[in-house]
């Protein structure tokens, strides 16, 4: 398949706007940057990728939460670790796409699935979806900090090597080191940047839910597949 069509089926974008995240570099295939959309992708085993976000065609029905350990990658192909489909008992899993990555230590909410429209819906911000992050701060915050901080993401902050402020966003502080964020969109490591931009550093990370839909019930390691209630909500 076209690589231009093949963004355009799995997200809500025309072939022409397609066109324009190509031509911006936002594109990669396998990890390298792809221009052209003439270029042919093998919807199976190539890896797409819009601004680190995997894109996918629909091949069928399935809609996968899975409750992601440390030490597993978000990714398709295994590099230094393995990878979080192998946690997952079911067929055909090279059809499997990720909305959202998380890092490598990084635990919780991962949802997957082999519908590339549905996942986009997750994932794009202009659709809002929250997702839930509770984290472990290097450095404690005082109460001034904390007020600056929760101020500063309510209205957004402009992310070193970033164009655009981050969406507003909700910070609350548990205690001086422990604090949750609540996110409408994914940029690349957001939650430890935005953090970093504060002058600390996240030791500890666990996404606790995407959309409404949280882990109750599962253990590390654990999947189950999403109720229709829950995948309409997308």
């Amino acid at each position: 398949m076209r690589l231009d069509k093949f963004i355009s089926k799995a997200t809500e974008l025309s072939r022409k706007e397609a066109k324009k995240v190509l031509h911006a570099s936002e594109i990669t295939v396998n990890d390298e940057v792809v221009k052209d959309g003439s270029v042919h992708v093998d919807e199976a085993n190539d890896e797409v990728m819009w601004v680190g976000e995997t894109l996918s065609v629909a091949t069928g029905n399935r809609y996968i939460l899975l409750y992601k350990p440390e030490g597993f990658e978000c990714t398709l192909k295994p590099k230094e670790y393995p990878i979080v489909t192998e946690l997952i008992a079911v067929p055909e899993l090279t059809s499997l796409r990720i909305a959202g990555r998380l890092d490598v230590d990084t635990t919780g909410a991962l949802i997957l699935s082999d519908d590339g429209k549905w996942l986009h819906r997750v994932t794009s911000p202009k659709h809002s979806h929250e997702k839930v992050y509770e984290l472990t701060l290097a450095e404690p915050m005082d109460a001034d900090a904390q007020a600056n901080a929760i101020a500063k993401v309510a209205k957004g902050i402009l992310l070193d090597g970033d164009y655009e402020p981050t969406k507003p966003a909700t910070l609350e502080f548990i205690d001086e080191t422990h604090a949750r964020l609540i996110l409408t969109e994914g940029k690349y490591h957001q939650v430890k940047r935005m953090m970093g931009y504060f002058g600390n550093k996240v030791t500890e990370l666990h996404r606790a839910s995407i959309g409404g839909i949280t882990l109750g019930g599962l253990e590390k390691g654990d999947s189950r597949f999403l109720t229709e209630e829950e995948i309409a909500g997308f």
